[in-house]
């Protein structure tokens, strides 16, 4: 019987308009109704998830920064964390500064950059719909070298590299891995991501990367998790479509992947349902959990 349901939220719960479905909702209601933790997993912040997850009313943990942290919502505290170090965040951001390669850094609480494009530019327009409360803290750095330099905290949950050129991000990819104690995250294929304006759809496209700590992803967290629950890997439902959702797609009790997901993710996962667009979580809800 399963315990608990893992949800990615990009690509999984949202669709392409980062719009969770009235389906969605109603099928994760029932999960809970039948006490059935439902925990969002995600490579976002904390506070970017929290409003997701008081929208499906998922009230006890979230997984953040694929698998960085847990955050305990209701005592509102971090549980569990992985953080990358302050020596690694300055080398990273120096190979993208010589590289000419456009980063963003995810702490806790906001998510760093120098500018607003690809992922961030995605984000900034979900705060224009969202009340201030519910909006994702974006902090605009002239110097991120010298604020890192000088900042107070340790909690660095991840850094995104992204760029539109093929080419050029796959030299960015091969000058990362000779770093050592950090894990680069392999996406074979572009993130597209639609911005509504009016009554027009624009989409951004880009190739990027996720980097975290050693080790970190998001099973590693669930793992932790669990011992917190007091279950075990078979008691869990994991829903992903990405290879940021690799291993707790292949460690999890049942794995389920999205119609849209990549050929690999299909391949690795015990089921496929229907796409981020068509309500797959739901799909896999009432065919999973009776």
């Amino acid at each position: 019987m399963y315990k608990l349901i893992t949800i990615d939220i990009d690509g999984t719960l949202l669709n392409s308009y980062g719009e969770v479905s009235d389906r969605n909702k109603q099928a994760i209601k029932k999960a809970i109704e039948k006490n059935i933790d439902v925990v969002l997993t995600s490579g976002r912040v904390p506070n970017a998830i929290l409003p997701i997850a008081n929208e499906i009313n998922s009230n006890k943990y979230l997984i953040s920064g694929n698998g960085a942290a847990i955050y305990d919502i209701q005592k509102d505290e971090i549980v569990y964390s992985n953080y990358i170090s302050k020596k690694k965040v300055l080398e990273i951001i120096d190979i993208c500064e010589k590289n000419s390669m456009f980063y963003n850094i995810y702490t806790n609480n906001e998510v760093l950059t120098q500018s607003l494009n690809y992922n961030v530019l995605f984000y900034h327009n979900e705060n224009k719909k969202n009340p201030e409360n519910k909006k994702i803290k974006i902090n605009l750095i002239n110097n991120l070298y010298e604020y890192i330099e000088n900042y107070q905290g340790n909690d660095f949950l991840k850094i995104t590299i992204c760029d539109s050129d093929k080419t050029v991000f796959k030299s960015i990819m091969s000058k990362l891995k000779n770093i050592r104690d950090i894990d680069v995250l392999e996406v074979a294929h572009m993130s597209r991501k639609i911005i509504k304006h009016g009554t027009d759809d624009f989409e951004i496209s880009y190739f990027y990367t996720e980097i975290t700590n050693e080790n970190v992803n998001k099973w590693s967290a669930i793992e932790e998790l669990i011992k917190i629950l007091n279950i075990t890997k078979e008691n869990v439902l994991a829903l992903g479509d990405n290879i940021n959702d690799k291993e707790m797609i292949e460690n999890a009790g049942l794995g389920i992947v999205m119609g849209n997901s990549s050929p690999l993710m299909k391949k690795i996962a015990n089921g496929v349902v229907a796409t981020n667009d068509e309500s797959g979580v739901a799909e896999a809800i009432e065919k999973y959990i009776n």
